[in-house]
């Protein structure tokens, strides 16, 4: 991961946003599989969804195109990094791919 514009300050009521995700969770799995195919497995056990918006700085808990199925190993990566993001770590300031989560 190389490039983040995270600026964004964190919220108040991440509990309650966490709990809305929680609560959502199986809808939400069941309305992207009608759309999208099966949420992804790895011996029967459902990948996390990443909130790409992350719900600590205000990222919307349930919205589609905010979630994101990431194999576990993969998903304790990325969120292991977002702190740097947001300490304006040098190596996510600068210039990234086009598209996001491919490097």
């Amino acid at each position: 991961m190389t490039h983040c514009c995270c600026d964004y300050p964190t919220v108040s009521n991440a509990e309650e946003i966490r709990r809305q995700w929680d609560n959502v969770r199986k809808t939400f799995r069941r309305t992207w599989a009608e759309e999208l195919g099966e949420w992804p497995q790895t011996a029967g056990r459902n990948w996390p969804g990443h909130h790409i918006h992350d719900l600590l700085h205000g990222g919307h808990p349930t919205a589609q195109s905010n979630v994101l199925p990431l194999p576990e190993e993969v998903h304790k990566v990325v969120n292991d990094a977002y702190p740097a993001c947001y300490a304006r770590d040098p190596r996510w300031l600068s210039i990234g791919p086009v598209k996001p989560y491919v490097d």
